[in-house]
């Protein structure tokens, strides 16, 4: 059985989400993040060298990466569900979003955190210096990236019902923690489709079940 090694308000929650839209049983072994660093636990070091997540174990094999575990899931007991057929403009559409969720979107947001973290971590003396190079970065650089990649995801999401067409499928589930991570940070408010996209998502039952499942969930 597929154990998913759950840390707490991470990408893990999309393995979870998965597992609950294909209806397969799995085990949930879960982790906590440092309250005060917000780093995973060492104890995850066990499970996967880098000891980050998510990761999953299925008998003697596991598996590291969103997109390597959707990948995994998919193969061995997804039976074709939630990916578009080989071949097909859909499929394409498919394996575009599937990258561009991790290889994209998310390390804009990654940095959009880190920074965030920045000047309350620094010595009072050195505060205002931190908030102002902080504010270069997010003004020349961060800010900007980000407008344009939000932009367009609710662009596309303007053009179809789910990332891939007119069908739910894995891209949504991997899209999905980027664009709640965007939203949590004020991103895309005034970005109807992604919000549209966000509510469509709270209602699957699938979904819902994830969160019963893994536990608060927040970004």
């Amino acid at each position: 059985m597929i154990i998913v090694h759950h840390l707490n308000n991470s990408r893990s929650q999309r393995v979870l989400w998965l597992l609950e839209e294909l209806e397969i049983p799995y085990e949930v072994k879960r982790y906590e993040r440092n309250p005060k660093t917000m780093l995973a636990p060492p104890e995850l070091l066990a499970v996967h060298p880098l000891g980050k997540s998510p990761v999953i174990t299925d008998g003697a094999v596991t598996v590291a990466e969103s997109g390597a575990i959707f990948e995994y899931i998919l193969e061995r007991y997804g039976n074709g569900r939630l990916q578009p057929q080989p071949g097909t403009p859909e499929r394409l559409r498919y394996n575009y979003w599937m990258h561009y969720a991790e290889g994209s979107l998310m390390p804009l947001l990654v940095m959009k955190l880190v920074l965030s973290r920045v000047a309350p971590g620094t010595p009072a003396l050195l505060r205002p210096l931190a908030r102002a190079i902080v504010g270069g970065i997010d003004k020349g650089f961060l800010g900007p990236n980000l407008k344009t990649h939000l932009d367009y995801v609710d662009a596309e999401l303007g053009k179809h019902a789910w990332f891939v067409g007119e069908t739910f499928s894995a891209a949504d589930i991997q899209m999905s923690f980027d664009c709640e991570a965007a939203a949590s940070r004020g991103g895309p408010v005034s970005r109807t489709h992604i919000a549209a996209f966000i509510e469509k998502i709270h209602a699957r039952p699938a979904y819902q079940r994830a969160l019963q499942r893994g536990g608060p969930f927040r970004l």
